[in-house]
């Protein structure tokens, strides 16, 4: 459980120290795996300008699911001129020398944390493939809202109406009818 109470203390403390005058906050209870953009910070981002500040307890509370989304609102926030706090670590990302230093840092741990989860990826497939577990969309039992309509397809089919006809009647892609078609073996009856 977090401690928001804490958080604002430690924000406004900060505040304070630095003479930023009055503090605003956003709280959110959202899961993590919600993207930046459509959270309450990417409503904050696009509503802050060129100088406006933004404290943070840490930076890992702004990406939680990720340290590219970490980068991309950095990026965001950079391209704007926010500067971003993080109490934490001491971290200032303004700008400064220091704050390109640590986005440098920051990429390359990005990178390295793609490349990882590429590898383990992989190192899982090859694992799952060796114990025969078939990857993929499950072949099983395919039921369409078509088969329902088998005989009368398939007269039409005989008769010689046109698929594409026969598909905008029953509601589905000229793909969908081929398909159906060919796994029902109808283009044998015509």
């Amino acid at each position: 459980m977090q401690d928001n109470a804490k958080f604002k203390k430690d924000v406004r403390a900060f505040a304070n120290s630095k003479d930023f005058g009055k503090v605003e906050f956003i709280e959110e209870k959202v899961s993590g795996t919600v993207p930046w953009k459509e959270r309450k910070l990417g409503t904050l981002i696009e509503e802050l300008e060129d100088g406006d500040r933004l404290i943070e307890p840490e930076l890992s509370r702004l990406g939680r699911a990720s340290l590219f989304e970490i980068m991309e609102i950095l990026a965001a926030a950079k391209q704007k001129g926010i500067a971003i706090y993080d109490i934490k670590n001491g971290w200032e990302l303004n700008g400064s020398l220091q704050s390109k230093v640590m986005a440098f840092c920051f990429t390359i741990a990005a990178r390295i944390e793609r490349d990882l989860l590429i590898q383990r990826t992989a190192e899982g497939r090859r694992a799952a493939k060796a114990r025969g577990v078939k990857l993929g969309r499950p072949k099983g039992t395919y039921k369409s809202k078509l088969d329902d309509h088998k005989t009368e397809i398939a007269a039409m089919l005989k008769t010689g109406v046109r698929q594409n006809y026969i598909a905008k009647k029953y509601s589905v892609t000229d793909a969908t009818l081929c398909n159906w078609i060919k796994r029902n073996k109808l283009k044998e009856v015509i």
